[in-house]
C-alpha cells in the first residue's frame, strides 16, 4: 500500500512516495536523474515490479520545485547525496524501515548520488542499482562503495556506456554491468524498460531479501 509522505530536512520539505507492505523484507530508495521528481514514470514502473516481488519503495523529490529551476543544483551531486543520506535516515527512523536491508536505485545523475551515499553508509546499504546512471560523477568515491552494484545501461548508449565501463573498474565490491540490447538512454524501445525492471528486481531480491 502507499502513502504520501513529506520529508523535512536541510530547511526544506520533500514530497514522497512510500510504498511497503508488512511482510516485506527490504526497501529501495530512488534516486531520480537531473529534471526528474518522483513521479518519473521509468522509475515508477520500475517501483511497481519491485512491489510485486515483496520489497518497499520510496521515490520521493531530490529537490524542491523552485531548486530544480536552478541547473547547477541539478548537478551538485553532494548536494543530492546529502538529500538521500537524510532521508535514508529519516526512513530507518520509523517503524516500517527500521529493521529492513535497504537498497539504492538510481537513474542518471540520481545513480552518482546513490553510490555517494552508499560510500557515506558504508555497510548500511545492501545493494545499488544503475538505471543510464553516471556513476563517473562519483569516481572519487567508487572504491569505498561496499554494496553490490549493477549498472545497467542501453546498448546503443554509447557515451553513457563508455563512461559506465570506465566507472566499473573503480568499483571494488561486488559489480556487475548489463547491457540492455538495442536500448538508448531513456529505454523507450519495446520491452527496454521491462527488461531493466526484471534485472532490477532479481538483483534486490538476491540481496535485499536473503
Amino acid at each position: 500500500m502507499e502513502q504520501d509522505v513529506r520529508i523535512d530536512l536541510d530547511g526544506v520539505t520533500l514530497d514522497g512516495i512510500l510504498g511497503i507492505s508488512a511482510e516485506g523484507k527490504g526497501v529501495v530508495i530512488f534516486a531520480h536523474g537531473s529534471g526528474s521528481s518522483r513521479l518519473s514514470p521509468r522509475n515508477t514502473f520500475v517501483a511497481r515490479f519491485l512491489q510485486q516481488a515483496g520489497l518497499g519503495t520510496l521515490l520521493f523529490d531530490l529537490l524542491t520545485r523552485e531548486e530544480d529551476a536552478d541547473s547547477e543544483r541539478r548537478f551538485d551531486i553532494e548536494l543530492l547525496a546529502r538529500r538521500l543520506l537524510t532521508v535514508t535516515r529519516w526512513l530507518r527512523a520509523r517503524p516500517e524501515g527500521r529493521e529492513r536491508k535497504l537498497g539504492y536505485f538510481g537513474s542518471s545523475t540520481g545513480a552518482a548520488a546513490a553510490l555517494l551515499a552508499a560510500a557515506e553508509m558504508s555497510g548500511a546499504i545492501d545493494a545499488v542499482v544503475s538505471r543510464g546512471g553516471r556513476p563517473d560523477l562519483a569516481t572519487p568515491f567508487l572504491p569505498q562503495v561496499a554494496a553490490p552494484t549493477l549498472l545497467i545501461v542501453g546498448e546503443r548508449d554509447s557515451a553513457v556506456l563508455r563512461l559506465n565501463r570506465q566507472a566499473l573498474e573503480f568499483l571494488t565490491a561486488e559489480k556487475e554491468l548489463t547491457l540492455i540490447p538495442g536500448a538508448t538512454h531513456l529505454f523507450e524501445e519495446p520491452g527496454a524498460l521491462d527488461r531493466v525492471a526484471e534485472i532490477a528486481r532479481n538483483w534486490f531480491v538476491k540481496h535485499l531479501s536473503e
